[in-house]
């Protein structure tokens, strides 16, 4: 079993630029890129089948189609992944949106366009350290890209 970062981006630049961001977490975790509404779920049925799992997406809100709050909202809805953390990462969500990635997609970060790279790794860090510690992941594998401290004072 693996875990994943899914990225839901539809702009290459944008996607390719929190790929490149989020590199350093690629030797321990499987980092998956979808374009579209319907390109994201297509990865998740895969991961899904494939036994891995969803731990973090981040995920764009304007996209073409349905909108990235519509999917985090369809994930904190299916069983199978509402455990995964969620970040909005864009510049063009007004507050009405944000309100309901918040209240209904259950978003554990906004991350506004342009984002600092360090700063973005850290927010990915901390919530993949929180998914692994209350879904009972074992954290011997992924210890490098989490918060070793905190996943040490849950073993003392």
């Amino acid at each position: 079993m693996t875990l994943t970062i899914l990225i839901l981006e539809d702009e290459p630049e944008v996607r390719h630029a929190l790929e490149r961001d989020l590199q350093a977490f690629a030797d321990r975790f499987n980092i998956e890129a979808a374009e579209t509404f319907d390109e994201a779920w297509d990865v998740l049925e895969e991961l899904i089948d494939s036994e891995d799992e969803l731990a973090l997406v981040l995920s764009d809100h304007r996209l073409p189609g349905r909108d990235g709050v519509d999917f985090l909202i369809s994930i904190s809805e299916d069983e199978r992944v509402a455990d995964a953390k969620k970040i909005l990462v864009t510049g063009q969500a007004f507050l009405d949106d944000t309100v309901r990635a918040v209240n209904k997609a259950h978003l554990d970060y906004y991350v506004a366009k342009p984002w600092d790279g360090a700063q973005l790794c850290e927010v990915v860090r901390e919530l993949l350290t929180d998914y692994v510690l209350e879904s009972g992941v074992d954290p011997l594998h992924y210890m490098r890209d989490l918060d070793e401290e905190r996943i040490l004072d849950v073993w003392r």
